[in-house]
């Protein structure tokens, strides 16, 4: 996101939070804005993250072609495909056949109901194979969402693959997809999602052995209040974590094929950061194609990487956390957090955030500027409780680490509606957030990982 206060570039999610703001009901979220935030003190925690990630779990699920496999980090592959289909990619025209195989997870009863469903997945997907996920619910009138398309991905974007992408336009006239939400249209009539199955397809070329193989599959689903303050916290742990730091505003201009060039790049800019903290690197081979003039051609990479074709971005939540999942033993999930104590429990076993929020330039202290939906990454947090975060909105890599008044900050985040320029009503970014961990954390990350809700 730019350094200015921005309109949206979802133009139905525009239109849907105006109504929303009028009929009293919830604001939808999206890739850049979305609300959540714990109740309170003492108060059910309204987010619910659930994966499946063991050989158990693959085990567990209804099967059409597909085979669980065992090891370090159990998967589920393509054992002998179900059948083949045609798919029309529309981003290119093209149309080939794709033998696919199914995974369909068993139903997961929510323990608070829903109004909004992320889904996330890490995956391998070598070139000539990809990977859709879906969601089918069910609502608290006992009746049944369509299946819904959350993404149609590939790690790669060569001649044999498909172009990565979103699908609009999925509503059954009660719910809504919004690029990679799932969202109850109008919250206030007290229809809520109560438990829903996720099923993939894998696909890959005819005639070929060649599978994708998916490690991790979940959603976060959450019923979070409207709100535009939040109750002040009390600071807790203090520390830094030494995480590298990068600009998206040094790479303007360049490759504005995705995403109109750097500036608009804070979601895979923040996402190398913390790839690169945990020891992920890019080979020269992978950032050959980048202009050799450009500094930190990762930067360039990531936001390739990352692009929706259909949302003409490199902010989908899921596209971010599944490309953190292509470095060899990362992990990376998308939920939503409830307070500073939460992550200040991540900061202190040592795994730093992605986080969202949406802010006008007076509202935050220090940053020079106003946005309607930002990422920025949060290392730690000072003796004071002040949050230190590597903002990618910096005019160079010297200039990111920030240190943001405690009090401003968490309002920003965690408040689900705000004032806009203009003094509309619109939707807070409120708790959502991208973990990128190890494949296999240490005891103390799992302590912490648990404690926010994440297994």
């Amino acid at each position: 996101m730019s350094r200015v206060e921005q309109p949206s570039r979802r133009t139905l999610l525009a239109a849907a939070v105006a109504a929303a703001a009028v009929s009293g009901g919830a604001i939808p979220a999206a890739a850049h804005a979305a609300p959540g935030a714990r109740a309170g003190t003492g108060a059910r925690r309204p987010v619910d993250y659930h994966a499946w990630t063991t050989y158990g779990d693959w085990r567990r699920g209804t099967a059409r072609g597909t085979r669980p496999v065992a090891g370090a980090r159990p998967g589920v592959v393509i054992g002998t495909p179900a059948g083949t289909t045609d798919y029309t990619d529309p981003h290119t025209g093209t149309t080939a056949a794709w033998e696919y195989a199914t995974w369909t997870s068993p139903v997961h009863r929510l323990p608070v109901p829903a109004t909004e469903v992320i889904a996330s997945w890490n995956a391998h997907t070598p070139a000539g194979t990809w990977i859709q996920v879906d969601l089918k619910g069910t609502y608290s009138d006992g009746t049944d969402t369509p299946w819904y398309v959350m993404g149609r991905w590939a790690a790669g974007d060569g001649e044999r693959d498909i172009r990565r992408t979103s699908v609009d336009d999925q509503s059954d006239g009660r719910s809504s997809i919004w690029t990679d939400t799932f969202s109850v249209d109008d919250a206030s009539t007290g229809l809520r999602l109560v438990s829903y199955r996720l099923r993939l397809t894998l696909h890959r070329r005819p005639g070929t052995r060649t599978t994708p193989t998916v490690w991790r599959l979940g959603a976060m689903g959450s019923d979070v209040p409207d709100r535009f303050t939040v109750p002040a916290s009390t600071p807790g742990h203090a520390g830094e974590l030494r995480v590298p730091r990068y600009s998206q505003e040094i790479h303007k201009g360049q490759y504005p094929e995705y995403d109109n060039g750097g500036e608009a790049w804070c979601s895979p800019t923040s996402s190398q950061m913390i790839i690169e903290y945990w020891g992920g690197r890019l080979t020269e081979e992978q950032l050959a194609w980048v202009d050799p003039s450009y500094a930190d051609p990762q930067v360039c990479h990531a936001a390739r990487y990352t692009y929706d074709h259909q949302y003409a971005g490199c902010g989908n939540w899921p596209f971010n956390a599944a490309y953190a999942a292509t470095f060899e033993g990362l992990q990376g999930v998308v939920t939503r957090l409830g307070s500073l104590a939460d992550l200040e429990i991540l900061i202190g076993a040592g795994i730093p955030a992605i986080t969202s929020q949406s802010f006008l330039a007076e509202e935050l202290t220090g940053a020079g500027y106003g946005t309607s939906g930002h990422l920025m990454t949060v290392i730690g947090f000072t003796a004071d409780g002040d949050v230190i975060a590597n903002d990618p909105a910096s005019d160079d890599n010297d200039a990111v680490r920030r240190v943001y008044r405690r009090r401003e900050w968490e309002n920003i985040w965690l408040r689900t509606k705000r004032y806009n320029a203009s003094g509309k009503v619109v939707s807070g970014t409120g708790g959502v957030c991208y973990l990128y961990f190890p494949a296999h954390p240490s005891p103390r990350q799992r302590k912490a990982l648990a404690a926010v809700g994440v297994r």
